[in-house]
């Protein structure tokens, strides 16, 4: 029987994301926050899984890394809802990268989500999705984006 090399990128990848995410714990325990082994492995899986159910396609490290980054500090995560909301987190980032064709960058939309998740959704994974990220969308689906900082509102 002939061994099938065409995972073994795929796991590899798997296994540096794994690390990578194990090495994010000595970061975010300052804030409370700790992944398990079990729990590192199962971000890891879903990412591929969702990077097949949309088509996509990364080389190198995903986003996880940096949506741990950019999010441990939220007064809205907690050890309890961690892992679920970075899976959400994700699930949005790869949803809106697909639906805006693309024009928003990486570190753009991880801002604008995380501005937006501690401000007015106030923690709320369904304001996020529903509500920002749809007038996020459907901006940049029209061409009205060249920065995501336009949309922020003024605070004076």
């Amino acid at each position: 029987m002939e061994k099938d090399y065409s995972l073994e990128p795929v796991k590899a990848q798997m296994l540096a994301e794994v690390h990578e995410l194990s090495e994010c714990n000595e970061f975010s325990i300052k804030y409370g926050l700790v992944l398990s082994e079990n729990q590192i492995q199962n971000l890891v899986q879903k990412r591929f899984e969702t990077l097949r159910d949309t088509g996509r396609i990364e080389f190198g490290a995903g986003i996880l890394k940096k949506l741990v980054y950019a999010f441990c500090d939220s007064p809205y995560i907690h050890n309890l809802n961690y892992e679920a909301t970075i899976l959400e987190l994700q699930d949005a980032f790869y949803y809106f990268k697909n639906e805006s064709d693309d024009r928003i960058a990486d570190d753009e939309l991880i801002e604008y989500m995380k501005d937006t998740f501690d401000g007015k959704a106030q923690g709320s994974i369904e304001y996020l999705t529903g509500t920002s990220l749809e007038e996020l969308r459907r901006d940049a689906h029209h061409g009205f984006i060249d920065d995501v900082d336009d949309g922020k509102e003024d605070m004076d």
